[in-house]
């Protein structure tokens, strides 16, 4: 799954490997997704998450709900935008950022990260924590929009150059079986969520 909200999901900008927090509705998403799990996903052997804080905050009550300890992998990491952190999707767009790399996935920002290494660091950590659980129990990792996007783009489609056909909500539960060949079993649910967004909706109205 993707995080919790954080303030430049609202925003529109580019957090990849700036550690934000969560905002108070991602901490209240978490604590959905967590009860969700705990009703859903009783027999997961373990759980993973990015090192960046807001994915360990989404991620801290759902090991809680499951008494499992945390497991913290850096390749779970979202895409560094290096030098480019913190700009607007609209700027990134502007400048022809997103073609550029959909031409070369090699490209990579100063400091940054390319599509490619990306995809390559968080496939090979998908297929080692599978193959760590090889015993069929479900594994729960909770890392980053980007990331995951590409990962899954390549591992079920084949081209990662379509990562934004996999856009996920915050929290939303997405379950990716590796075996015998990769597929999604489902994609961004986020039913568990309804009446945390239902109640923010009638703030709204109310106030």
């Amino acid at each position: 799954m993707r995080h919790g909200q954080i303030a430049a999901n609202l925003t529109r900008h580019w957090h990849g490997s700036t550690d934000s927090e969560l905002t108070e509705v991602g901490h209240q998403q978490a604590s959905c997704v967590a009860r969700a799990l705990a009703a859903e996903a009783a027999g997961a052997s373990a759980i993973y998450a990015s090192p960046l804080r807001r994915a360990r905050a989404t991620a801290e009550p759902i090991a809680a709900a499951l008494g499992l300890p945390l497991r913290i992998e850096p390749a779970f990491a979202e895409y560094s935008l290096g030098q480019r952190e913190g700009a607007l999707y609209f700027d990134l767009v502007r400048e022809g950022f997103f073609k550029r790399i959909e031409q070369d996935p090699d490209h990579a920002p100063p400091d940054g990260e390319s599509p490619r290494a990306v995809v390559s660091r968080m496939t090979a950590a998908l297929v080692r924590v599978a193959q760590e659980h090889a015993d069929g129990d479900s594994v729960i990792v909770v890392s980053h929009g980007a990331a995951l996007g590409l990962a899954i783009a390549e591992l079920v489609g084949g081209d990662h150059r379509t990562w934004f056909d996999y856009h996920m909500h915050n929290c939303g539960l997405t379950e990716l079986a590796l075996r015998p060949q990769p597929r999604l079993v489902r994609f961004n649910e986020t039913g568990h969520l309804q009446s945390l967004q239902a109640g923010l909706q009638a703030g709204l109205q109310d106030g």
